[in-house]
């Protein structure tokens, strides 16, 4: 086992992060949700004192970095991602030197530290807005998005909350609407108002002082709405899909152009990439949208001057794509931004897990995740595994009365609650809440995610776990899937085929995605040598690649 790990002991990891500047572009971060990580004071919340206790666990897999979902003081309505004060940590997750102490392991560890930043909106909780909400002439009357109603006393658009209803909530005192993007609890700031900008920057200035070597920025294409706001036009029905809300949502009838996705984001992101570059931290955006989410990563990563990396949600919902919608995507990206960087992931914090979504109807489901963890982190861009993914869990059937996601709530039982990727880490098999806490979870600790506990899999050589630090150890040492170059080879319906070279070392990828086994005839002249380390089982037989269902081969081209 010790040869598959990155122990405290590796004399690389006590120099600490690597200098390189690029050292985001490749990297590997995975992703910790606070509340369900590891709770130390028997509350049945996570905390940052519990993400520190496992980072061991974390630099075990070998990856470059970990990004924290907000741990910021909050009222709670949405967990964290309504702010209440940028610079501080909420008591039930620590103190500030807990993140100071956190900082300190995770760089000892050789971990980069991201942290996420919700500037699109605050809690209504913030002194921000509750100065704002008072009148309309005080000193920070304009750093929210407030208009008139219309003279029937209706909003003054149609724009539509993500979380369902209308996007905008009456005030009395102030005889005005407000404007939320999500729930009424989490007022949208006014990004026209500079002065709204310069705060939110400072804000974190604050966490670079402290150490942090980078932000995930959520909702990133949210930024900024039309200053006039002028009606969004309807949506296509045959535009319409399930990658952002459900088809069936009516957020899903509108074309979001005004709300969203304005030209005027780009501005502010070179504002903030100039002070990014001027501590060598970096930024990867969250872009929420349908339709031109690709396009938009490519606009906010190209050209040096704004966003380091972005991320949308094409394989972030639906079953295991084919071969042909990752080559399109990828594409895509690619002639939107040539010069840009994209950071794919397959689960997160708010999408159902695709230890569920992927492998329904399989009799082997960690063949299909190791071919999925495979296909990740052999694409051309960086990659983020969400905690857990590592362990193959399953999304969580949580029962109504157990639910606690606002938006899960109020869609049920048409849409799906995020609770159920949100459950807690099992550490421990022997124990009911897996080693996550003494206390009653916040979450409940589904039954099933104990026999894929890290004890569980810790020992087993064969295992998703050991699997997934030995992928990672062989990107890490193959520069070709790190940084270089990516061609897709036409393989047919089912299989996905590309080709990396950086510098001249040329790798061959190989995945087939149905169940069935299936060969891929390398193109003339072309000769690959078997080279991945026993990652997969395809092989190279003659002039081709013999792969069996859910197979895989990686390696090194003549």
């Amino acid at each position: 086992m010790d040869d598959l790990k990155r122990t405290t002991a590796d004399p690389n990891a006590a120099m600490g992060p690597s200098v390189d500047p690029d050292w985001w572009r490749g990297a590997v971060i995975y992703q910790i949700y606070p509340r369900s990580y590891q709770d130390t004071n028997g509350d049945g919340v996570g905390d940052l004192k519990g993400i520190t206790q496992r980072l061991d666990h974390v630099a075990s897999l070998g990856v470059d970095a970990i990004w924290i979902s907000p741990f910021f003081t909050s009222p709670m309505k949405d967990f964290g991602y309504d702010v209440a004060n940028y610079t501080d940590v909420d008591p039930i997750f620590g103190t500030l030197a807990d993140f100071d102490a956190l900082v300190e392991k995770a760089h000892r560890l050789g971990l980069k530290v991201i942290i996420d930043q919700v500037i699109s909106h605050s809690s209504d909780q913030h002194p921000w807005f509750e100065e704002s909400r008072q009148s309309r002439d005080n000193p920070k009357a304009d750093w929210y998005v407030w208009a008139d109603p219309k003279e029937d006393g209706t909003p003054p658009n149609n724009w539509l909350s993500v979380f369902s209803g209308p996007a905008w909530r009456w005030s009395s005192r102030r005889r005005q609407y407000y404007f939320h993007n999500f729930l009424i609890e989490q007022p949208d700031l006014n990004f026209h108002n500079p002065d709204v900008r310069a705060a939110l920057l400072g804000e974190m200035r604050f966490w670079l002082e402290r150490g942090v070597d980078g932000f995930r920025l959520d909702t990133a294409n949210f930024y900024f709405h039309d200053a006039q706001l002028r009606d969004n036009p309807p949506l296509p029905g045959s535009m319409r899909s399930e990658i952002y809300t459900p088809r069936s949502d009516a957020y899903n009838f509108q074309h979001h152009i005004y709300d969203r996705n304005r030209p005027d984001n780009l501005g502010f992101l070179k504002e903030m990439r100039a002070m990014l570059d001027a501590y060598g931290a970096v930024a990867v955006g969250e872009i929420g949208e349908r339709t031109t989410g690709i396009e938009l990563m490519g606009e906010y990563t190209s050209g040096g001057d704004k966003l380091h990396m972005c991320y949308a949600f094409e394989f972030l919902s639906g079953a295991i794509p084919d071969p042909k919608t990752i080559q399109n995507v990828i594409e895509r990206f690619d002639a939107a931004g040539p010069d840009g960087w994209a950071c794919w992931a397959f689960s997160n914090h708010d999408v159902v897990r695709h230890g569920s979504r992927w492998t329904e109807g399989y009799d082997r489901p960690d063949d299909v995740l190791k071919l999925a963890a495979g296909i990740l982190m052999t694409l051309r861009g960086s990659v983020c595994i969400y905690q857990g993914e590592e362990l193959g869990l399953t999304e969580a059937d949580i029962p109504r009365e157990k639910m606690v996601d606002p938006s899960g709530i109020a869609l049920w039982p048409d849409v799906k609650t995020r609770d159920g990727c949100r459950t807690p880490m099992v550490w421990t098999k022997d124990n009911r809440n897996g080693g996550f806490s003494d206390g009653e979870p916040w979450l409940p600790v589904p039954s099933e995610h104990l026999q894929r506990a890290v004890s569980e899999l810790e020992d087993a050589p064969d295992s998703l776990l050991n699997f997934y630090r030995r992928l990672i150890a062989f990107r890490r040492r193959t520069p070709a899937l790190v940084k270089g170059s990516l061609r897709f080879l036409d393989a047919g319906r089912d299989v996905l085929a590309m080709e990396r070279d950086y510098e001249g070392e040329r790798w061959l990828c190989v995945f087939n995605l149905a169940e069935e086994p299936a060969v891929f005839d390398l193109p003339a002249g072309m000769s690959a040598q078997d080279s991945d380390g026993g990652l997969f089982g395809g092989r190279a037989e003659g002039g081709r690649i013999v792969l069996q269902g859910h197979d895989g081969f990686i390696g090194r081209l003549g």
